[in-house]
């Protein structure tokens, strides 16, 4: 797997208390319909991603961005 930097992986919050991570991604024209559904509800069954933007070029390139809500875990203080 790649790193976040090659993936284009960023995080920011949208709103306070709430952060996203965003991953963008650029797919061919020559990759029907179809596929793209396809890769996308994989995308979403399997990474937890949804989509946040796609944007259809006039070339017939496709470029989507997803993002994923970050969860936090709090950290626990024990009194001894």
């Amino acid at each position: 797997m790649s790193s976040a930097k090659e993936r284009n992986l960023q995080r920011r919050a949208l709103r306070p208390g709430v952060e996203y991570e965003f991953d963008q991604i650029t797919l061919g024209p020559e990759l029907s319909r179809n596929v793209v559904t396809r890769l996308l509800v994989d995308r979403a069954e399997h990474g937890g991603w949804e989509l946040d933007r796609l944007r259809l070029a006039p070339d017939g390139t496709r470029r989507v961005v997803l993002r994923r809500r970050v969860i936090r875990q709090r950290q626990l203080f024990y009194a001894i």
